[in-house]
């Protein structure tokens, strides 16, 4: 039972997620969370045809209050754009997205990589509407096909504006954390663009995550079709996971980043350079001390601790350094308290949060989806929230879809401003070749 819902599981027979997310893509809701297979632990999760809908505009606190009604717990998907949570920073702005997106499924398929399981989960009023909603994920199978990887499909990939305006904007930060305003901020570039006639948000979701040279599957892989929008995202970095029987509160913010190299020894290099960097150690630092204030507000006192500070994370085209901060629930505490307490992801806007955000604003036009959080309610009802970086938003205006992507870099009192502009070339060069192919 899970907030009034009954629940229902199925073991079915393996099959890859990603083909089975294929045969179902033009569904309406049609949903793919794509995790690293080779990740110790992970699991995917494909649906369609969702059951509810809710779309929260211009929220003004209580944005996650839907979560807290009745049937909204387990088998619900959410994305909460980044002005949203900004928003009591930067004013009201008219929004680019929905504030927050809510999807429930009656079903899900739930992909066990380390056991190789795979189970339908339904939910329904009673038993028996359960037991249907298993039925209908299973032939789901059926359809299930290998996804050939298309071309890229965007026609166009334009900056919004030119690489000198992104060097003011550090040169402004820098002047703003000289005058004692703030010690870091995350400042984006954006991008945007067409997809070629009868291109679709999926094909691109294909090029980033089928495994390709270029971009392998990162630990957050995500497709989602919402009628004349949807969401492809290939992060790597999780904001939040939420155990409810354990009470585990975990949070990785990522902060330092070095593009790959082709040449092992160069790549090795980068490695050595982001471990020995102070500017970067300091940098994340500061994220996981505004992170562990962050979890306090919902964990039991004296809970919250640093895991691991400081570790490398490789990916397809950099490398990153992560480390890890939990806590254990506080009595009363649940998904919708620690989404309050925490978003948006602190990695993302700087420190001190809400001078960061405000800054931000003056900066930037609104992010919508990107730097905000996608998130699900498993069949357990623990949340997992991703931080929507490596991200492109697509919206479909006259029959085309039109997407737009950004990347941001952490800019703080000694960022080099040519060197901030090359780390976000680097963050966004496999999103660049998903959708543009150079």
């Amino acid at each position: 039972m899970a907030h009034g819902r009954v629940r229902a599981v199925r073991r079915l027979v393996w099959a890859d997620p990603l083909d089975v997310a294929t045969g179902i893509s033009a569904r309406d809701g049609a949903l793919c969370l794509l995790s690293d297979p080779a990740a110790s632990g992970s699991r995917s999760f494909v649906a369609a045809q969702p059951d509810l809908w809710r779309t929260l505009d211009l929220a003004d606190g209580g944005l996650f209050d839907p979560l807290r009604a009745p049937g909204m717990g387990a088998g619900v998907i959410g994305l909460a754009s980044y002005d949203a949570g900004a928003r009591t920073a930067t004013g009201a702005r008219a929004p680019v997205w929905p504030d927050l997106i809510l999807a429930r499924y009656p079903a899900m398929l739930v992909f066990d990589h380390d056991a190789g399981a795979l189970h339908a989960v339904g939910w329904g009023e009673t038993g028996a509407s359960a037991d249907a909603a298993c039925d209908g994920a299973a032939t789901w199978l059926a359809s299930a096909r290998r996804p050939t990887v298309p071309e890229a499909p965007a026609t166009a990939f334009e900056a919004e504006a030119s690489p000198q305006a992104y060097l003011d904007a550090v040169a402004q930060v820098r002047e703003r954390i000289a005058a004692g305003d703030l010690f870091q901020a995350n400042v984006a570039r954006a991008w945007g663009g067409v997809l070629g006639h009868e291109a679709d948000p999926f094909e691109v979701f294909v090029r980033l995550t089928a495994g390709t040279k270029h971009a392998p599957t990162a630990p957050y892989g995500a497709f989602w079709r919402m009628g004349d929008r949807a969401l492809v995202s290939n992060s790597p970095e999780l904001f939040l996971a939420c155990d409810r029987a354990t009470g585990r509160i975990e949070t990785r913010p990522i902060k330092g980043t070095r593009p790959r190299r082709s040449d092992p020894v160069e790549d090795a290099a980068e490695v050595t350079d982001l471990l020995a960097s102070a500017k970067d150690r300091a940098e994340n630092l500061m994220i996981v001390d505004l992170m562990r204030n962050d979890l306090a507000r919902v964990s039991a006192p004296g809970s919250v601790a640093v895991d691991r500070l400081f570790e490398i994370e490789s990916h397809a085209a950099v490398h990153h350094l992560v480390s890890t901060i939990s806590g254990r629930l506080a009595p009363g505490q649940g998904p919708a308290e620690v989404l309050e307490a925490t978003f948006p992801p602190g990695s993302i806007t700087g420190a001190p949060k809400h001078q960061a955000m405000k800054l931000i604003g003056t900066l930037e036009p609104p992010r919508g989806p990107w730097c905000g959080s996608l998130f699900v309610l498993d069949e357990a009802g623990d949340l997992t929230a991703s931080v929507l970086i490596r991200t492109a938003s697509f919206e479909r205006t006259g029959g085309v879809w039109r997407f737009r992507t950004l990347a941001g870099a952490g800019i703080v009192a000694d960022s080099e401003p040519q060197a901030e502009l090359a780390e976000t070339e680097a963050k966004i060069s496999a999103v660049r070749r998903a959708l543009y192919g150079a």
